[in-house]
């Protein structure tokens, strides 16, 4: 073994990193071997299984390193092969359940794309817009919420003539700003 908390390997001439706080576990002997041996026939079934090289490669690592910190158990099973691809099956299927949950989110979480409004639209926004406020309030609150005369006066904590008077200021500024925009547009 080289340094602390890694294996080395001959395999393509690289090293896996494990992390591990107090060097190789006690009866590491035979690990390097072991990992020589299964690493390449263990990828090639995780790709055949994920169909990404990369994936089979990490989750094949991850089961190595989860070995390795069990080495000693690991190396007295019957098939330390086999428990180390059950590991890494296991963390595909995993893998493979989260990227599938986090699509089934985004599908139902996506952007939607909805129409421009309409210039009759853009129109009545700006032209609310220039009413003071009040007025503007009243005209939306009684227009587009429905809500009756008396329920504003009470919101707005004033007598309803006042809310009938700031309805008709406002109908009568929008009326004259509105058509004005008409009058251009022809």
């Amino acid at each position: 073994m080289g340094r602390k908390g890694s294996v080395s390997t001959l395999l393509d001439g690289g090293s896996v990193e494990c992390p591990s706080d107090s060097g190789p576990p006690a009866g590491a002997g035979g690990f390097d071997e072991f990992y020589a041996a299964y690493f390449r026939p263990l990828t090639v079934q995780l790709f055949a299984y994920t169909g990404d090289m990369a994936a089979a490669q990490d989750v094949v690592q991850e089961a190595f390193c989860r070995a390795l910190a069990r080495w000693k158990r690991v190396a007295e099973l019957g098939d330390p092969a086999g428990w180390v691809r059950r590991v890494a099956w296991n963390l595909a299927t995993s893998r493979w359940r989260r990227a599938r949950t986090a699509m089934a989110f985004a599908r139902r979480h996506r952007e939607e794309h909805v129409a421009a409004p309409s210039p009759d639209r853009v129109a009545l926004a700006q032209a609310l817009s220039r009413l003071p406020e009040q007025q503007r309030r009243a005209v939306i609150l009684h227009y587009l919420a429905d809500l009756p005369i008396s329920d504003i006066a009470r919101q707005e904590g004033v007598a309803e003539g006042t809310v009938k008077s700031w309805l008709h200021r406002g109908r009568t500024a929008l009326a004259v700003q509105l058509t004005d925009k008409e009058s251009r547009r022809a």
